[in-house]
């Protein structure tokens, strides 16, 4: 009679631990199908894809602390190449300088209405000459906001018998703003200073 007891007794502690370790995986398995599934949702939304010439390209989306420099680099690069790069045609340099002042503030209008009082776009237009410039190098300092930033490049005037070379170190910071058309990386520079634009050398041509 005891004997009978006790393996029933045994019996059902088994099944009760065999119960418990099976509700115990099924928990463990659909813990880890959530997780998957969560994980594989996460990539598919990153997942970008853009239809250009006709065939589908794949493209990753990312967080935007991860380029805050590569696009700080590029939008203030974009600004001097558009503030800076003219031809003598009022046209154009409306153009350029209208493209340019979408990505900076008041600073960079001032600087450019006082070389337009000085009258600095006249000359170009009445000598024929066209100014381009190369960026050397833009350092940007993305620990404190709004970012400071460093760019340093060369100008150059080419005139008709000749092509002057200038040296260019302009700083400033960048704030963030909405991205749009016309400002596609989203950030406006402020203060913008020029703090060396001199000549370098002449050479004939």
């Amino acid at each position: 009679m005891f004997s009978k007891t006790k393996n029933i007794d045994t019996a059902f502690r088994q099944v009760r631990l065999f119960s418990i370790l099976v509700v115990a995986c099924a928990f463990l398995i659909v813990a880890f199908a959530l997780y998957q599934n969560h994980r594989i949702i996460s990539e598919s939304q990153q997942r970008i894809f853009i239809l250009a010439g006709g065939k589908a390209l794949e493209a990753f989306s990312a967080d935007r602390k991860d380029n805050i420099p590569v696009e700080a680099r590029d939008h203030v690069k974009n600004f001097h190449q558009l503030f800076f790069t003219l031809d003598p045609d009022e046209k154009v340099i409306s153009a350029n300088i209208t493209r340019a002042l979408y990505l900076a503030d008041a600073s960079a209008k001032k600087q450019f209405d006082n070389l337009k009082e000085g009258g600095y776009y006249s000359s170009l237009i009445s000598g024929n000459i066209s100014e381009q410039v190369e960026i050397d190098s833009i350092g940007i300092n993305v620990n404190a906001y709004p970012y400071y930033f460093r760019c340093t490049g060369k100008e150059k005037l080419i005139r008709t018998t000749s092509i002057t070379t200038r040296s260019l170190v302009t700083e400033g910071y960048l704030r963030n703003v909405a991205r749009s058309d016309n400002n596609p990386h989203g950030f406006l520079i402020e203060k913008w200073m020029v703090l060396e634009n001199k000549d370098i050398k002449t050479e004939p041509r």
